[in-house]
């Protein structure tokens, strides 16, 4: 079978409908939303463009189907849960391909991906049935004190587009764990892979209601609508800071719960004592996985003056050998950005940062070439108050500033509003120790450059957000703790 071939029977077994109620249907006024493959800039199909009414509708069916899914047995949502899981590693091929097609990452990237996302299904199908509450005497023993979960209700899960996968099971799998409904939008820009994964739920025998889908290009208009109905009980967000404060005041009204995993400003710290070989490897998976379009993503490479120039050279070398083009292709190493706009605003930071003295050592130029690609680009001498240092790049450029001894690193490292995951090279375990203490930031990977695990938290501090996914805190976002007391049974 041909690429074109394998193309198109993906795209032919995507239902391209709102799924609202168990049924799929077309959007109110029968209007769609064009997909495109950021590889060539063509499209790739059509979706369904949901109204507020859709919406609406949409939270209709949660809110009707709330009482019987809490009540459903644990067990049960378990075992949907885990079905589901083996369904989506049956069906990696499938997924990673659209996942590919639609987003642009390497198909060995998207594979990875369908592995980590799946991993989100199987965790909290083991969670699901471990929701625990706590029985004790009151101090002065005239009472008893009976505490105990139940789920939030009926919420709203808004994903990005930079993994249509592992984004939504990441929201999906603690709800359906905790007993949540819910009305999942998923980004217009990839909504494909969203939509074969509500197919395999459906399969995998989600009732009907708990999860309705909604695709949309009106997206303001259609989550404010949602927002201010009252049957609405939780609103969880990954995407942008700015969007993320938005959302955080419109929900105030109504004192949602809410989470909100947004933007970031990664460090990647080299001390002079890191082995330089691994910190490489590191910085190239820190830096290029997605293109650079990750919240995770380093944004800024810290370095030690003594071991600068040999880091440098290095990363410089290895950037410039990647081999750019079409994810899809076999060999491909670094694909498109996801459009215009996003090229066009790698390339402004990029000039940024050469207009204040910054020297480019490789890459800085955008492709000529069909498709949104830009080169991986390396720049030394870099100004800490250049933009590039001081926004969310989101693409595969790599700012390289220089310290002196640890103090000034930390510094560094911590001067940004965001707080999302960090990331450091040293031998000496004490130093560590005081990195973990002393960096501000929900995450840190020490000698490693990826730190994303289903069985861990993730989530940031300061402006890159609120609650945590994953790991055992993960399922805590969809739940409400009550107490009950009673009177001394021995009275």
């Amino acid at each position: 079978m041909t690429s074109t071939d394998s193309t198109h029977t993906v795209l032919a077994t995507v239902q391209p409908r709102l799924y609202l109620g168990g049924q799929w249907c077309p959007a109110e006024e029968g209007r769609t939303i064009p997909v495109h493959d950021p590889a060539t800039g063509q499209e790739l199909a059509s979706v369904a463009d949901a109204s507020v009414a859709d919406g609406l509708a949409a939270l209709d069916a949660a809110a009707q189907a709330q009482a019987d899914w809490a009540a459903t047995a644990p067990r049960t949502r378990a075992d949907i849960l885990r079905t589901a899981f083996d369904m989506v590693v049956a069906n990696t091929e499938e997924f990673a391909t659209l996942i590919t097609l639609e987003m642009g990452k390497p198909l060995a990237e998207a594979r990875a991906e369908v592995t980590y996302g799946a991993e989100f299904l199987r965790w909290f199908a083991e969670e699901a049935v471990r929701v625990e509450g706590r029985y004790a005497v009151a101090p002065d023993g005239r009472s008893r004190l009976l505490v105990h979960k139940r789920p939030v209700g009926p919420s709203l899960l808004i994903t990005p587009w930079n993994f249509p996968l592992a984004m939504a099971t990441r929201k999906i799998a603690p709800a359906v764990a905790a007993g949540c409904t819910m009305v999942l939008k998923p980004a217009a820009l990839t909504p494909l892979t969203t939509l074969l994964l509500t197919q395999v739920l459906e399969k995998a025998g989600l009732p009907a209601g708990v999860l309705n889908v909604v695709t949309t290009s009106s997206s303001g208009k259609l989550v404010s609508g949602l927002l201010k109905d009252p049957r609405l009980r939780k609103l969880s967000f990954t995407g942008s800071t700015e969007v993320g404060r938005r959302l955080l005041a419109d929900s105030a009204s109504s004192v949602l719960r809410t989470s909100m995993e947004l933007g970031g400003n990664a460090p990647f710290l080299v001390f002079d004592d890191a082995d330089i070989d691994a910190a490489v490897e590191g910085a190239l998976l820190a830096k290029l996985r997605n293109m650079g379009e990750a919240c995770t993503a380093a944004n800024r490479f810290l370095v030690h003056e003594s071991v600068v120039a040999t880091f440098v050279e290095q990363l410089s070398s290895r950037m410039a050998e990647l081999t750019i083009g079409p994810g899809i292709e076999p060999g491909s190493q670094v694909g498109p950005l996801i459009d215009e706009a996003s090229r066009e605003k790698v390339h402004e930071l990029v000039e940024h940062a050469r207009r204040s003295g910054a020297e480019v050592r490789t890459g800085g130029f955008a492709l000529d070439r069909a498709g949104y690609f830009y080169a991986p680009t390396v720049l030394t001498g870099v100004d800490p108050d250049a933009r590039v240092c001081r926004e969310e790049i989101f693409g595969p450029v790599a700012p390289v500033l220089t310290f002196s001894d640890e103090d000034e690193a930390v510094v560094l490292a911590n001067n940004t509003d965001y707080g999302l995951v960090a990331y450091a090279y040293t031998r000496d375990s004490a130093r560590s120790m005081r990195l973990m203490e002393r960096l501000e930031t929900g995450m840190l990977g020490m000698n490693v450059g990826a730190v994303s695990s289903p069985a861990a938290p993730f989530g940031g501090v300061k402006q890159s957000g609120l609650g945590r996914e994953g790991g055992r805190e993960g399922i805590e976002e969809y739940l409400e703790t009550r107490y009950t007391g009673f009177a001394d049974p021995y009275a």
